[in-house]
């Protein structure tokens, strides 16, 4: 049964119903009671679940064939994409690689990417359109990233409404005066004014934010795994 295996997704990302209910707009227990009275979902909803929660894979979600996550499309140069479906791709696009501990941060690398200058410069065919590239720290997205690896922003200039949710960002937070830089899923939160950071890796908790402390964000478009066997 389908609302079975949308249970058994909800559980394995450990978050709430009401949560999910929320993250997909399906009214309030809706999905919940669907599940618990092994019930049907509309098709409108579950078009929104797969358009909100990427990595479930839809063989597995309208069949019950397969495992349960679709991991990333990756090609034999260890690139992985992660695209909007109003995503267009450039046949070749110069992306500049920064150092990240050299300008000290997000926030002014963001504000002064005409004037830095890159490590070096990555080429790759067929991917949407990126501001920049920088090496990832941390495990809080593993094993989806891996510290060391690359990945390839967008700079969202309107944060407060240029959120796309469920998607991977790459974000500077203010910490008591402090610039936190971070990669996370966004999620809706039910507190007005404020997002929850979600992690891949299910070691981290859920960190739930004011908006108005995000001082940079970007979106994540791709990511290059360097120690991938070709």
């Amino acid at each position: 049964m389908v609302s079975a295996r949308v249970g058994e997704y909800i559980e394995h990302k450990n978050i709430s119903y009401y949560a999910f209910e929320n993250s997909v707009g399906a009214s309030r227990g809706a999905i919940s009671k669907a599940v618990k009275d092994g019930k049907s979902l509309g098709s409108n909803v579950l078009e929104r679940i797969l358009e909100t929660y990427k990595d479930i894979n839809p063989i597995w979600l309208l069949t019950g064939r397969g495992e349960m996550l679709l991991e990333a499309v990756q090609n034999r140069n260890g690139v992985q994409t992660f695209r909007l479906k109003t995503d267009t791709t450039l046949d070749s696009q110069q992306i500049p690689l920064y150092d990240l501990e050299a300008v000290a941060g997000i926030v002014p690398l963001f504000n002064n990417t005409r004037v830095l200058k890159p490590l070096d410069h990555i080429s790759i065919p067929q991917l949407p359109k990126c501001d920049g590239a920088i090496y990832v720290t941390g495990d809080s997205m593993y094993p989806l990233l891996n510290s060391g690896d690359i990945i390839m922003y967008k700079i969202i200039d309107d944060i407060a409404n240029g959120i796309f949710w469920g998607e991977m960002y790459l974000l500077g937070v203010d910490m008591g005066g402090e610039e936190y830089i971070t990669v996370k899923y966004i999620r809706k939160s039910d507190k007005k004014g404020h997002i929850v950071l979600s992690s891949e890796n299910k070691a981290h908790q859920d960190k739930e934010i004011s908006i108005s402390d995000i001082r940079a964000l970007a979106l994540v478009k791709g990511s290059i795994r360097i120690n991938a066997m070709i």
